[in-house]
């Protein structure tokens, strides 16, 4: 299929974009004790010089003890670190990019370096699933101080020069542990029986971005279903219940929903072929990322879990961007291999294409 609808304009509020093309926010643990490095601006870098629309960054930790659980995971905050985050958003932009920093705390999920453990966790019950007790729920007070890191480090993007900033709701970590009624069991204010009840930290911290950057500034807000602890988790069952999950986090100041399932083309509900973007975009009017294993064979689960990935036709995801389903599509796995992805596709050199295994998680291209 042509591909004009991939590479047309978008222009949203702070966001000025050469296409449609987002690299989608990937963890790589590549930032020596937290402090991106040259390594990492050269890998982003080469991405902007690539054609990549929006770049998101790897989910880089807010100012609170526990908010990593990889000491090589990117910290944003401190001098150093700031810095750091400084030459890489220099850098994207002497090649022509557009970058929007991910902003992560991990809440509850344990990582896989033996011996490195930050403490106190945060979590919103002290649960990493339901039953799965790993320690004690956060205090009025750490959920005031978490919420004032991720608008300090908001704010902190901004100055550097950053073109907007992206919130890490997702996947089951700290954002996405409280809308969970699997791990947010709550009697207070941050709880509550239903999902519309279960968005008011997220909604919190989407205010305190806000006030922090300003009207004009956009606020990315990355959104699952699914969950690390849970493949198969849903939070929204109908188009009712995910308006009343999405709705107030709008309301509070969330300017683009990036909405990730595990496979972009597979409806959210039945009697519909819309997927998650396509649904959040039809029932808040805002714009909408899709991603979920474009452009390569399988799912990105099976990928990192040691299955080989080739290219992939991308004619269904420019049938839905021609149809004005959602409006971006974030791209991981075949970035992490091929900085040149986006150019490559725009001038139809499909046959250059690389495949993906596992071994490129190793190094920085």
């Amino acid at each position: 299929m042509p591909t004009q609808a991939l590479f047309s304009p978008f222009e949203y509020k702070s966001l000025t974009l050469k296409n449609r093309i987002v690299m989608a926010p990937m963890t790589r643990m590549f930032s020596p004790g937290g402090v991106a490095n040259e390594a990492v601006a050269d890998y982003y870098a080469l991405r902007a010089a690539g054609d990549v629309g929006l770049i998101i960054s790897e989910g880089t930790g807010v100012a609170r003890a526990a908010s990593l659980n990889e000491p090589n995971a990117p910290r944003f905050h401190g001098a150093a670190e700031l810095a750091a985050w400084k030459q890489v958003i220099d850098r994207v932009h002497a090649a022509g990019g557009v970058m929007a920093p991910q902003l992560w705390h991990v809440g509850a999920v344990p990582g896989q370096t033996a011996g490195w453990a930050p403490t106190p966790i945060d979590s919103p019950s002290g649960l990493l699933l339901a039953g799965k007790k790993v320690g004690e729920p956060m205090s009025e007070s750490d959920i005031a101080d978490t919420i004032a890191a991720f608008a300090r480090a908001a704010g902190d993007a901004k100055r550097l020069g950053f073109d907007a900033v992206e919130l890490h709701g997702a996947h089951g970590y700290l954002i996405d542990e409280f809308f969970w009624d699997a791990t947010n069991t709550r009697q207070d204010r941050f709880g509550g029986a239903t999902l519309r009840e279960r968005t008011r930290f997220a909604a919190e911290i989407i205010q305190a971005v806000r006030a922090e950057v300003g009207a004009d500034f956009a606020i990315i807000v990355r959104l699952s279903q699914w969950k690390g602890q849970d493949f198969t988790a849903r939070m929204a069952h109908t188009p009712h219940e995910l308006e009343s999950w999405l709705s107030p986090l709008v309301a509070a100041g969330a300017d683009i929903l990036h909405c990730s399932q595990r496979r972009f083309w597979e409806p959210e509900f039945s009697g519909s072929e819309l997927n998650f973007a396509g649904w959040a975009k039809k029932l808040t009017g805002q714009p909408t990322i899709s991603v979920g294993s474009v452009g390569l064979s399988g799912d990105f689960i099976s990928a990192f879990g040691g299955e080989s990935s080739t290219p992939a036709s991308i004619d269904g995801l420019l049938e839905r961007l021609e149809r004005k389903e959602f409006d971006l599509i974030a791209v991981g796995r075949a970035l992490i291999v091929d900085p040149d992805w986006a150019r490559k596709v725009g001038a139809g050199r499909f046959d250059e294409l690389k495949p993906f295994d596992r071994t490129a998680l190793g190094t920085l291209v």
